[in-house]
């Protein structure tokens, strides 16, 4: 009876002393998830309201910028009329509250090569995702064409399946480059 009593008291002392320290990796668990919320409603927000002021400034038409945000770096793509459009749009999102930095990809097209060139980079970027789809490992991978300009996003398990998806991309027809901004699934 003796042995049954001293065991249950070290069974519960074990517990005890874990108790703290389980919950301190719960509490800092829930801090990470906090933060990583916070994160995604602070890029979230950066990039509405990004959009809303180059969607205000009378020297950037807005039409054809698409903005991203990643833990506060602004990215813009798309196509503007003229170089000094280009630069406006990034000191436009520059000058956002909260804005770490800008990575600006814009691409300046004049009007009267826009249509050749939305035409055919609606064919790369089609032509690449039905390339893609055709391997199981790729087909959550983001197509997007500027200028012939490809850029990949997503996720994939490998850097193999990162570096085929990139090769891939380079075969299509009309590929001037490949931007691969795959990430790895965890």
């Amino acid at each position: 009876m003796r042995y049954g009593a001293t065991m249950t008291a070290a069974i519960l002392m074990t517990f005890v002393v874990a108790a703290p320290l389980t919950a301190g990796a719960a509490d800092e668990k829930a801090q990470t998830t906090t933060q990583e919320a916070k994160t995604v409603v602070s890029d979230s927000w950066l990039t509405s309201k990004t959009k809303i002021s180059l969607f205000a400034d009378e020297r950037v038409k807005m039409t054809q910028i698409s903005v991203d945000t990643a833990k506060g770096v602004v990215h813009l793509r798309g196509k503007v009329d003229s170089a000094e459009a280009k630069s406006a749009a990034g000191d436009v999102a520059k000058a956002v509250e909260g804005v770490k930095s800008v990575k600006n990809d814009l691409q300046v097209v004049t009007p009267a090569a826009r249509q050749a060139v939305d035409a055919n980079d609606k064919d790369i970027a089609k032509a690449v995702e039905t390339r893609l789809a055709k391997d199981t490992q790729l087909k959550k991978v983001d197509v997007r064409t500027d200028s012939g300009v490809v850029t990949l996003t997503g996720q994939v398990a490998t850097i193999d399946a990162s570096a085929k998806a990139s090769e891939m991309a380079r075969g299509v027809a009309g590929v001037k480059s490949v931007k691969n901004e795959l990430a790895f699934a965890k």
